[in-house]
Order: C-alpha cells, then structure tokens, then sequence
C-alpha cells in the first residue's frame, strides 16, 4: 500500500520548442515516489470555472486520491495542444487527457509517436488505432430530460437554450435531443436555440438568453462552460427557469436553476486510468449513460439532497424517471442530426 503524504500544488513551466508556455498555468501535484502511473490533464478553461473545467479537474484529483501521480495544464489553447500533449508523455506520464472534445484532432496526430500512451480526449467523438480514446456520458440521455421538463414547466410554450461548439457531436447529441423530446411532449413547442462564439463568454451568454427571453421563452438551457453563468445570471435577472452544470450554478440563482447536469468525470476518468493501469490500451469511444452498470456519466440533480426544484410537479417527476428507465432497458433510443440540433427554431 502507498503510503500517503502531505502533497503540494508546485506551479513550473515546460520548456517547448517555440512554445509559450507561460500562460498556461502549469500546476503539479507531488505524490509518493513508489506511485508508477502517471497521468496528466490538459484543460481548455481556469478550474475555478465552477462548470466544465472544474468538473474535469475534480476527476484529476479522484485519480491522484487512488495512488496515482498527476499534473495539469489549464487554459490551453488550441494552437499549443500537440504539443502539450507529445511534451507530457515525454516525461513518462502513462495516460494523458484533454479535457475537452477540441483534444482529439491534438490526440490523433501524436498518439502513433507513443505507442504506449494511453491519450483521451473528454467529450471527443472517437478515438485512432489502440491508444487514442474519447469517453463521454450519452448526452442524448439527459438532453431528452431537459427537453421533457422544459416543455412540461414552460407556460408560454416557448422554450430555449444557449449553447456553444456547434456540430460537436455531444453538442448534437444533447441540443438535438432537448428539441426532439420537448416535440414529442408538446408538438407545437416553439425551442429556439442560439450557438455563442466562446463557450467561456458568460456577457455573450447572457446577452443571447435576454434576446431569447425577449422573445417569450421562459425556459432557458444550456451547456456551457465559464459562459453558463452569464445564462444563469439571465434566467435570475428574467425570473425563468434555467439550468446548470453544477451545484455552484444553483447557488447563483437558487429560484431559476430548476436542475444541473451533473457530470461524473470522476467516475468516468478513474474508470479509464484502471483499464491502463490494468494494461488494458484502448482506441475506441466510450459512452457513459443510464444504460451502463459502471457509472451513468451525470446525474440531473439541483441540490445534493434533490435532483428538480421543488416547483416541478411529482408528476413530471413520474415522467422523467420513465424516460431515465426507458434508457437504461434500451427501449428508448435516439439518434439526432445536425438539422435536430440547428440553431435558431
């Protein structure tokens, strides 16, 4: 067993050929030295995003609580991620992560250099030969929630979202399957959808939930990064009904988050940094969701005693636990296209 010591965040910079290395904020958690697997994180955004980055870091120190050495990387972009990536497995780490589907085209091109390195992109949408892999939770399990409760909670039968990325296939997976259900619920609901340029912009959030709110929606969601808080702030400042990624978000506006997204990355990456560990390299896309015994990948829960505001009728709550078992047997299943997840109506 490896004994466990106090361990510190050193702050150091990588020294790359033509690379700035400085802004990136590379931070390292020192382990004990008998630990053998490395792993390393790259993120797109500041870990104190309280949405997507935070998330991604969270499952960074699950890892590191089971024994395993770690070191991060955040606010990467885009023009450093190869390498970023090829630097980290120099060093020796095992398993390198980009914590974001932007990662995989950066994971692709440097996973034949390392063979023996197990790369993952989160949320990435397929993988390349034996050891470039993407995990995500199926988001057209928990988009087809939010459509459900959007169309039942809305009384002007006008809903919305705000989301960014578009054509990534987890953004056509969950927009494409919030505009499906909230059909299937209500045929004549108007779902309108905005994409913003920067999925860290909250003013450019904010101002494209006031244009949609404007335009009658009074359910606004969305799957944002550092941006979801500019839609929260929205929603709050409107008084309509929201949602969020994190119980952070319900804090902001307590009355308008009506549920989280709750992703469990931890769950997923530990999983993942096991199978290496295990020696088990995989170059595939693997999907997390209701109908998975390992882990469901996210949970929709407000609070953490409650999974809805309080304002949701017991009856849609009946109904959406339906739809979560529908998913998990298989009887329900979806497939959106790009046209499903479109922005505008």
């Amino acid at each position: 067993m490896v004994t466990q010591q106090k361990q510190t965040r050193m702050k150091h910079r990588l020294t790359f050929t033509g690379l700035a290395i400085a802004a990136f904020g590379l931070a390292v958690a020192a382990q004990p030295a008998m630990a053998q697997t490395k792993v390393a994180m790259l993120l797109p955004g500041s870990i104190n995003d309280q949405s997507w980055n935070a998330q991604g870091y969270a499952g960074l120190m699950k890892i590191k609580d089971s024994g395993y050495q770690v070191a991060y990387s955040e606010n990467v972009p885009a023009a450093d991620h190869v390498e970023a990536m090829r630097d980290y497995a120099r060093q020796g780490y095992k398993i390198v992560i980009g914590h974001s589907g932007r990662f995989l085209s950066a994971a692709q091109r440097v996973g034949p250099e390392f063979p023996e390195v197990q790369f993952v992109a989160g949320a990435g949408g397929g993988g390349l030969g034996k050891n470039v892999m993407s995990i995500d939770y199926d988001n057209t399990h928990f988009g087809c929630q939010l459509g459900v409760l959007a169309a039942r909670m809305s009384k002007t039968g006008k809903i919305a979202g705000v989301y960014a990325l578009e054509g990534l296939p987890n953004m056509v997976a969950q927009v494409g399957s919030y505009r499906l259900c909230a059909k299937r619920i209500k045929p004549d609901i108007e779902v309108s959808i905005i994409y913003i340029k920067d999925i860290e912009d909250a003013a450019a959030a904010k101002e494209a939930a006031f244009s949609l709110i404007a335009g009658g929606a009074d359910f606004v969601a969305g799957k944002l990064n550092a941006a979801q808080a500019g839609l929260i702030q929205a929603a709050k400042e409107k008084n309509v009904f929201t949602t969020g990624r994190s119980f952070g978000h319900t804090a902001i506006a307590p009355e308008n988050v009506i549920t989280n997204v709750v992703e469990k990355w931890a769950d997923m990456y530990a999983a993942t940094a096991d199978s290496v560990k295990a020696g088990k390299l995989s170059g595939d896309l693997v999907m997390y969701g209701y109908n998975t015994p390992a882990t469901s990948g996210a949970a929709l829960q407000q609070t953490a005693e409650r999974p809805y505001h309080p304002a949701v009728p017991a009856t849609v709550v009946a109904e959406l636990d339906t739809y979560k078992k529908m998913f998990a047997t298989g009887e329900m299943k979806l497939a959106p296209t790009k046209d499903d997840a479109r922005g505008g109506k």
